[in-house]
């Protein structure tokens, strides 16, 4: 006999489309390691298309949700800042459709792995905050936006001890991890904070209140460090499991 593997819901970014593009016209994109990472682990990675209001109507079809990353950022306004820096860059249709899928996810207790921006939508979700601009609110940060390759680690994280994120990598204590972003956690509202750079800034969540939910700023799905594999078998094993 063989076993169903769990359907996972990854968001795709969104491309406007023009004369010098892929397309004139707008399409999706996704880049192919996320597919990858969730069909080695066991799952059935499906996309989910960014519509905000079949976001209820997809939730019954699928047993864990995966908020990729992007080159854009939460608008302020989501926070409570009534500021944006000058080097925010929004895409409202895909906020607004992927914050829907994941209230809907969360109401259910499905599993959820936040990714990059989807861990900074994930915050948000919970009550934080974010720092718009790395650079200029920490001075003596590494550079998240790394200079060398994605698929390379750039820095380390350190695992706290007693969260989910260390059960997975089994008290590890510490990862080397990638870095592509230029915003971060600044508050984790509800979330609990599992992991932190060597510079301070927040690299991990997670809500214990849910049976998975768990956010890394870094990209797993690069599979630089033997944790980020350890993160999707656990996000896969959940999704399979019924509550």
């Amino acid at each position: 006999m063989t076993l169903r593997r769990p359907v996972i819901g990854i968001t795709l970014d969104h491309e406007p489309g023009g004369a010098d593009r892929y397309s004139r016209f707008p399409w999706y994109a996704l880049r192919e390691n996320y597919i990858t990472a969730v069909s080695t682990a066991g799952g059935l990675p499906v996309a989910l298309p960014l519509f905000p209001q079949l976001a209820a109507e997809y939730l019954p079809h699928i047993d864990g949700l995966l908020i990729t990353g992007g080159a854009f950022d939460i608008d302020p306004a989501l926070y409570g800042d009534a500021d944006r820096h000058e080097s925010v860059t929004l895409r409202p249709r895909r906020t607004q459709a992927e914050a829907a899928y994941l209230a809907a996810a969360l109401q259910k207790n499905m599993p959820v792995l936040g990714i990059c921006g989807g861990m900074q939508l994930l915050a948000v979700a919970l009550g934080g905050t974010l720092i718009q601009h790395i650079p200029d609110s920490v001075p003596d940060a590494l550079p998240h936006e790394q200079p060398n390759p994605r698929d390379e680690a750039s820095h380390s994280v350190s695992i706290t001890p007693h969260t989910l994120l260390s059960r997975i990598t089994e008290g590890c204590g510490q990862m080397g991890v990638n870095s592509s972003h230029h915003q971060a956690v600044l508050s984790s509202g509800r979330a609990m904070v599992n992991a932190v750079a060597e510079d301070g800034i927040i690299e991990g969540i997670e809500d214990p209140t849910h049976r998975f939910c768990l956010g890394v700023q870094w990209h797993p799905e690069f599979g630089i460090d033997a944790g980020d594999r350890k993160i999707f078998n656990a996000f896969i094993q959940a999704a399979g499991e019924t509550e």
